[in-house]
């Protein structure tokens, strides 16, 4: 009996098919992945198309002019295309100008209400698009996972449904996989209806799990422009270190708290099936990166991680009560209403503080619910450090000269909550 090549997801975000030369790159990066295995190839939007969406959705949303953003954005992807094709223009452009088409048309039907539902229609064609150029860069197939991936109507966080999901996979996917590399898009998934979810911002990792853990993959590989798996993001850090080895579990948490390298859900599909995962540049293919599976490891050198634009809100009872069991699941049930997640918590007698992710509309919904109840308190423009194995002088090297709105350590993780260096509101 014939057995099949492995199987490897490969997975490149944006700044890997930021323009034409990076889309060379990752074909060279493909071309010498040889014949001994078969290649599904996950692809994000393009550089900083996601964010450009989401501010055309916002104008467009708001009934502000955005036909400018939109030919920007429909320029930027033309002039790819024209300098990867110049000889087939005609051919490239077809499916590329029929997204454009269908996304300026959804633009003009936004209605009021639904805000992520219709978020989630807008900014997936970043991902439908890369993935048309990719494939047709590649000389690949084309593969639509929206049908495949199907989730709930969690609309900007798809639920998995991870038994229709694989059999959805399983029955499709293998046969493409026999005729050459495929490409597909992360970051989204459907509904049973048919209409288009994301897997949350950054969800491409997760996907490349996702397809990994239902067809059996040999290995993930998250190709990136940094070296490996580093103790820092070397943009804000100096100094940084490489993990050649990581455990899953010693990822998982480092997602958690936000390592931005990789996405908090990527890591648990992969250990149930133990397949593991590399991270490696597209900078440097031969280099040998950061190997993440089931290992045994030392103490590892302290991690710094940074989550920017934060909001602290402090919630108090108004007749200076204690804060109950009874308050906080009252606050608890707003958080989960209008989706902000927890970062950090603390509470004293007659407060409770909580470190999210700062969203104006999100936010306002949450001072709606529970301002009758509560006196409440918020700052912006902060950020949140979290050192993950720290030690004295890590926790002095980030403390140092930085006045902390809040603090809490445990046995192997520091985190503290401060104004940004780039920016502070109070209110």
């Amino acid at each position: 009996m014939h057995t099949p090549p492995l199987l490897t997801v490969y997975k490149f975000g944006g700044a890997s098919v930021k323009d034409a030369a990076a889309i060379r790159n990752l074909r060279h990066i493909v071309s010498t992945a040889g014949a001994t295995q078969r290649l599904l190839v996950v692809v994000s939007a393009m550089g900083k198309t996601t964010n450009a969406l989401e501010d055309i959705f916002q104008l467009a949303y708001n009934g502000l002019e955005y036909e400018s953003a939109f030919t920007q954005l429909a320029d930027f992807h033309r002039l790819v295309l024209a300098e990867l094709f110049p000889e087939d223009l005609p051919a490239a452009k077809g499916p590329v100008d029929a997204l454009l088409e269908q996304l300026h048309d959804r633009l003009a039907t936004l209605t009021p209400g639904d805000y992520d539902k219709q978020y989630d229609q807008i900014v997936s064609f970043g991902e439908l698009l890369a993935t048309r150029i990719v494939a047709r860069a590649l000389n690949a197939q084309w593969l639509d996972c929206r049908p495949l991936l199907r989730t709930d109507h969690t609309w900007r966080e798809g639920r998995l449904d991870w038994p229709t999901t694989e059999r959805a996979l399983r029955a499709t996917v293998p046969s493409l996989l026999a005729q050459g590399p495929v490409v597909t898009q992360g970051f989204l998934g459907g509904t049973a209806s048919g209409q288009t979810t994301t897997l949350g911002r950054e969800g491409s990792d997760y996907t490349a799990a996702i397809l990994a853990y239902c067809l059996d993959a040999s290995s993930v590989v998250i190709w990136k422009d940094v070296a490996g798996l580093l103790n820092a993001d070397p943009k804000v850090f100096k100094d940084t270190v490489r993990y050649p080895e990581v455990s899953y579990q010693e990822t998982i948490e480092m997602a958690y708290y936000g390592a931005s390298v990789i996405h908090p859900k990527t890591i648990k599909p992969l250990a149930v099936r133990q397949i593991p995962l590399l991270v490696k540049s597209f900078l440097d293919p031969a280099a040998e990166g950061t190997k993440i599976h089931n290992c045994r490891h030392g103490l590892l050198a302290p991690a710094y991680i940074r989550k920017t634009n934060q909001c602290l809100v402090s919630f108090e009872s108004k007749d200076l009560t204690f804060i109950s069991e009874e308050n906080l699941e009252v606050i608890f049930g707003a958080l989960a209403q209008v989706r902000l997640k927890i970062h950090l918590m603390q509470n004293s007698a007659i407060s409770f503080s909580v470190c999210t992710d700062f969203s104006a509309y999100r936010l306002d919904k949450l001072l709606e619910l529970l301002r009758d109840q509560f006196s409440i308190h918020y700052n912006t423009g902060l950020d949140l450090y979290t050192i993950k194995n720290y030690n004295a002088a890590s926790i002095r090297r980030l403390t140092e000269d930085r006045q902390l709105l809040l603090e809490q350590r445990t046995r192997q993780t520091f985190q503290f909550v401060c104004r940004s260096d780039m920016h502070e509101h109070l209110r």
